[in-house]
């Protein structure tokens, strides 16, 4: 496949490079690099973004565009079988479960390369994703991790709500749901944006994963840590693929989001 970086607006390819982290591609965009991808200091909080099906790490770029000039880097990671490392077979929705099971397989490698790189401050990570990469987020924060907040776009933490649908393998869906292994989730900023009228994944399976969460979380009073917005009829494909009208509106509470939990030196 392409290298597609080349195609990012120059905003963002003077803050970036392609690095393999831990075997997996990823784009970094970085608010200390310079136009010639060089690391001029100091170390950055940042977020791990996990695309969707079918797409790849450089399709983002207003996301993270926004995040640079807020001073967040971001690390955007090809999906198995997506981006540079293609496989057309993995593309299938009914390979769905295995790309979100082999990236959260992934994840923690990944941290442990940035950890290498000395560009990040390893203390103020956040973790998010869209659709199968907002999958694989919600799977790996229900064992332990080290990330500060998550948000997540067009996906769901309830995968009995998707069982109409070809990524739905009964057994690998029960084995890795998240909201049955709530009693491994530890609370955290989560925000939650979702289409309404979504047709690919169900706006109710989202809502019951929420209303789960913050079941969970009244006994600790921290129910004010999950943040859920819906947009209606956003002209999006499938009203899944985006925010259509409404694309600028989510990526800056996004944007807005991660600030308010990765940046200490922000009043809040």
């Amino acid at each position: 496949m392409p290298d597609l970086s080349a195609e990012l607006p120059v905003s963002v390819r003077e803050k970036s490079r392609v690095e393999l982290l831990a075997n997996v591609p990823a784009l970094v965009v970085h608010p200390a690099f310079c136009a010639l991808g060089e690391w001029q200091g100091p170390r950055a909080p940042a977020l791990i973004w996990m695309h969707g099906r079918t797409a790849h790490k450089e399709l983002d770029a207003g996301r993270y565009l926004r995040l640079v000039r807020a001073g967040i880097a971001s690390v955007a990671l090809d999906l198995p079988g997506h981006g540079a490392r293609f496989d057309q077979a993995m593309h299938n929705p009914e390979r769905t479960l295995d790309c979100v099971e082999q990236m959260v397989s992934e994840i923690d490698g990944v941290v442990e390369a940035m950890r290498a790189t000395q560009w990040f401050d390893m203390t103020r990570l956040a973790i998010g994703g869209m659709s199968a990469g907002g999958m694989a987020t919600l799977v790996r924060l229900c064992t332990p991790h080290p990330f500060r907040a998550a948000c997540v776009e067009c996906t769901t933490g309830s995968f009995a709500w998707q069982r109409h649908r070809a990524m739905f393998e009964p057994q690998r869906a029960q084995r890795l749901d998240p909201i049955q292994h709530l009693d491994q989730w530890r609370a955290l900023p989560l925000l939650v944006l979702h289409n309404t009228d979504d047709e690919w994944v169900a706006v109710e399976g989202q809502r019951e994963f929420v209303e789960a969460l913050r079941t969970r979380a009244s006994a600790d009073h921290a129910t004010d840590l999950v943040t859920m917005h819906e947009y209606a009829q956003t002209g999006a494909p499938y009203e899944h693929a985006g925010f259509g009208k409404f694309s600028s509106d989510a990526k800056d509470r996004h944007a807005q989001f991660l600030v308010r939990h990765l940046r200490d030196d922000v009043a809040r």
